[in-house]
């Protein structure tokens, strides 16, 4: 079992920076695939960023160039720094945890989820 606290949300300006973190539990955080995903009102979940256990990352068209992710499993943590941020990256972001090897784009393919912090961009 593992166990996911994200911190790190708030309000900032648009053109601005935040960085989130998610605290695992577990020591074998080393070997999961770790996802960000995020959800704003009246859509769907959708794929944010990941990081394989092998440090490979992906990230979405709409965040690449922006948003980071990155792991120190050292700390058993994944963070998202996301820069220049938008309006339309305003929503509720989630961390998740998956030992799949399958699209790491969807939500099913993980096993284990954070609690969502609100990252809000005013225009």
């Amino acid at each position: 079992q593992v166990q996911l606290v994200v911190s790190g949300g708030g309000l900032v300006q648009a053109g601005g920076s935040l960085r989130l973190s998610c605290a695992a539990s577990g020591r074998t955080f080393s070997s999961y695939g770790m996802g960000w995903f995020r959800q704003a009102p009246g859509k769907e979940r959708e794929f944010v960023a990941a990081i394989m256990w092998d440090g490979r990352t992906y990230g979405a068209d709409s965040v690449k160039g922006r948003f980071t992710i990155s792991r120190d499993n050292a700390k058993n943590t994944v963070y998202l720094q996301m820069n220049s941020l938008k309006p339309e990256d305003t929503a509720v972001y989630y961390c998740a945890a998956r030992t799949s090897n399958g699209d790491y784009t969807k939500t099913n393919e993980y096993d284990y989820w954070g609690q969502g912090t609100q990252v809000t961009v005013s225009s």
